[in-house]
């Protein structure tokens, strides 16, 4: 058979069976202008549509058009390619598809409706698909469908978009399986069914982890040809009650602080960040509070040893390995909360508490803010910046957009870990007379004069782009 493509006729063009989108039977003109196909008495062709890469882990789809005379051996060539893509189990058939078309720049519905919907229709996936129209639309229906007769379920918007199936899915997991959720030892069980991201936010930091790129065309046939990547999650607790769970970055003091000031400037749009991060930094506010971690002994890597993570990344796998024989071996659960010694306790001023299940790299800052944290070794990356000068935390901000090595300062720490928690001094502090009244007047003082430098009560979490309120939390 002969092959070509956009009007050319083509070279070699070798395409795994797992990277094809679609092959599809093709009427060809007649009057078309290549001389090969006009000596053709009555040519018949088919089409193959594949992923083709491009520079920064980009996607796109190609497609090159096949043709002979022989009417059979084009159907043949047509039924074994649709019997190998039929050989791809990993692909999902049906898909429930939630749009936030308020998010980002909101853009959400276009984005799908032109970008990603003929991409699944071309690669013949079926979709149920759901506009949200309030805050938790998406987490409250996935308690109310069926979630499983779907592959999958896909979000069009960003981090927050994302965190609300993510909080649905696994919730409903729970629920259905019978387990508390607000109990903090609780067993969970593990949530077989995949979330998709198409990139339509303001940030869209968890797609950008996971496949390098904010590009919804990318997002799309990554999910058509069934790409998978397990993510680690953590949970959050406060006295037995379930709050939150994370998947990026849980901040508290100086990303709590900007995420705290921008969501009263939703009104400025994106910038609203750089203007509320320009003005937390100027406030150089910190925190006392006493933080307790148990260190992941299980992990290979270590948050310095500038190993990324990378698809199929062997540091996840043997890391996830490791407890799974040790559970077999014994015949029990490995429990890392055997022997209290491994806990490790520092209190002090801090003006950043960040802890990431991931690198949380983006666009901005291309290493994020823990460049060797892993998506699925089971473990956070634990950062603490202790009380500095400006000019300080300034050179360690910076570090977050070059290469140079952001631990490298006698002001930060940084720890792999499996659990740990947090409480702050004012909770600490049983005292709650006439110093608590002068501290909750003099932090009013702070708040109405942001360029002065001293400590604050509380700062708030940021967890994943969302605010959580708490002065004491658990995390695992």
């Amino acid at each position: 058979m002969t092959g070509g493509g956009a009007g050319r006729v083509m070279g070699n063009c070798f395409v795994p069976a797992s990277e094809i989108i679609a092959v599809e039977e093709t009427e060809i003109e007649k009057q078309c202008s290549s001389g090969k196909w006009q000596k053709m008495a009555k040519p018949h062709a088919f089409t193959v549509y594949y992923v083709k890469r491009a520079q920064k882990h980009r996607w796109q789809c190609n497609e090159v058009t096949f043709w002979c005379v022989d009417e059979q051996l084009c159907n043949q060539w047509i039924q074994a390619l649709k019997e190998l893509l039929e050989l791809q189990k990993s692909r999902p058939k049906q898909l429930l598809v939630y749009i936030n078309p308020y998010g980002g720049k909101q853009q959400g519905k276009r984005i799908y409706e032109q970008k990603v919907a003929p991409l699944f229709s071309l690669a013949s996936i079926s979709t149920d698909v759901v506009i949200t129209e309030h805050a938790n639309h998406a987490k409250d229906n996935l308690f109310e469908v069926n979630i499983y007769k779907y592959d999958g379920i896909v979000c069009v918007g960003g981090d927050g978009m994302f965190s609300e199936v993510m909080h649905g899915l696994i919730g409903r997991i729970q629920k259905d399986s019978g387990i508390d959720q607000n109990n903090p030892k609780a067993p969970l069980v593990q949530c077989n069914i995949r979330i998709g991201i198409i990139p339509a936010g303001s940030t869209d930091c968890v797609c950008y982890a996971t496949v390098g790129v904010t590009d919804p065309v990318t997002s799309a046939l990554h999910i058509i040809v069934g790409d998978s990547q397990p993510l680690d999650v953590s949970s959050i607790h406060h006295n037995n009650t379930f709050l939150k769970y994370s998947v990026s970055l849980l901040g508290y003091g100086f990303y709590g602080d900007i995420l705290k000031d921008s969501e009263k400037k939703r009104w400025m749009g994106t910038i609203r960040y750089d203007f509320s991060g320009f003005k937390t930094f100027l406030s150089h506010h910190y925190y006392e509070g006493t933080v307790s971690f148990l260190p992941a002994k299980h992990t290979l890597g270590s948050p310095r040893d500038k190993k990324r993570c990378r698809t199929g990344c062997y540091i996840c796998r043997q890391s996830k390995q490791q407890p799974e024989e040790q559970q077999k071996n014994y015949g029990l659960e490995h429990n890392e909360d055997e022997g209290g010694d491994d806990w490790k306790v520092i209190k002090g001023k801090f003006l950043a508490i960040n802890a990431v299940n991931m690198s949380c790299a983006c666009p901005r800052s291309p290493k994020g803010l823990s460049p060797a944290a892993h998506l699925a070794d089971g473990s956070i990356d634990l950062i603490l910046v202790r009380k500095c000068s400006r000019f300080n935390f300034l050179r360690y901000l910076v570090r977050h957009t070059n290469q140079d090595d952001q631990f490298d300062f006698t002001f930060v720490e940084v720890y792999r870990i499996k659990k740990f928690q947090f409480t702050s001094k004012h909770l600490e502090d049983s005292d709650s007379g006439v110093k608590d009244v002068g501290k909750k007047r003099f932090g009013q003082f702070c708040r109405d004069h942001p360029a002065c430098c001293c400590n604050l009560s509380n700062s708030i979490w940021n967890c994943d782009g969302e605010t959580l309120d708490s002065s004491a939390i658990e995390v695992r």
